[in-house]
């Protein structure tokens, strides 16, 4: 059965998505995450594909009351635990947000935080090569 030519259209668009294209998309879920789950987004989202693995950085994270937070261990500790207890508690909807994204099942999530930079990183572990998929020769 033939597929009319918009559907054609559409699924050579999708599946000739640019690494860089994904990276993108990747940033705007991650920003719009951001500010729908905690509450505010950060100054700036970078995400880069690299084998079955995407690394993500957001700078500016902390809220003015985290910053103030952050002055001695006990507050630094605390942070961080947060953080990533929200994360934890948000992995379905954000890994399926990524899934619909690449098209490949996410694995894992990891995440870290700097109180110091203000900065966190987030990598997400995939079933397949992410890279290979939207990599063109």
């Amino acid at each position: 059965m033939n597929k009319p030519e918009v559907i054609k259209k559409r699924t050579r668009t999708a599946q000739k998505k640019s690494k860089g294209q994904v990276e993108a998309e990747i940033s705007s879920a991650l920003l719009a995450f951001e500010k729908e789950h905690m509450g505010r987004g950060p100054v700036d989202v970078r995400s880069h594909i690299v084998e079955d693995m995407v690394l993500i950085r957001l700078k500016g994270v902390l809220t003015p009351a985290e910053r103030h937070l952050a002055t001695d261990d006990a507050g630094t500790q605390l942070i961080k635990q947060v953080r990533a207890k929200l994360l934890e508690n948000s992995c379905d909807i954000l890994g399926d947000v990524i899934t619909g994204i690449t098209g490949i099942n996410v694995v894992s999530f990891h995440t870290d935080i700097s109180t110091k930079a203000g900065e966190r990183i987030i990598v997400i572990t995939f079933e397949q090569d992410v890279e290979k998929k939207f990599s063109y020769s």
